[in-house]
């Protein structure tokens, strides 16, 4: 069966927020590495400073995990694959703990929140509900693919 690959010149990733095994992150950074191999991800890139945070939390490789996309192994393969090659264990509570912390996680240094509040301003000025990476993020996705914030 061919592999079939996110067009993100399309649509936004999934969203951080959703899960996969628990992990936040994950199921967006699946779908960038999947359209990067399909040559559709646009202005979206795998491994980067967000993915990072996944990455770094597990300690697997980027460039292997992007092989088994390569393969084309669905989203419970992934997982199951992560689980068996990460050379970090996490138990349930840290996988939940760490995406609940991520999910919150705010700009702590004078660099990150400028440039958060620059682009806030610039992508979404009235929404005042915007504190949050993540909630950047979304609006960043909705606002790309013709959305009005």
């Amino acid at each position: 069966m061919p592999i079939s690959y996110p067009d993100l010149t399309q649509r936004p990733p999934r969203s951080p927020r959703v899960r996969l095994g628990g992990f936040v992150i994950l199921p967006r950074m699946l779908d960038k590495g999947r359209a990067t191999i399909g040559g559709k991800n646009g202005e979206f890139h795998y491994n980067c400073p967000l993915d990072q945070h996944f990455i770094k939390f597990v300690g697997i490789d980027p460039d292997k995990l992007r092989k088994q996309l390569e393969n084309g192994k669905g989203d419970g393969e992934i997982l199951d694959w992560i689980h068996e090659n990460a050379a970090l264990k996490r138990s349930p509570v840290d996988i939940a703990s760490w995406s609940a912390y991520q999910e919150q996680r705010v700009s702590t240094d004078l660099e990150s929140r400028k440039f958060f509040n620059e682009y806030h301003s610039k992508m979404a000025p009235k929404r005042q509900d915007v504190g949050t990476w993540f909630d950047l993020l979304d609006v960043d996705d909705f606002v790309t693919f013709g959305g009005i914030a």
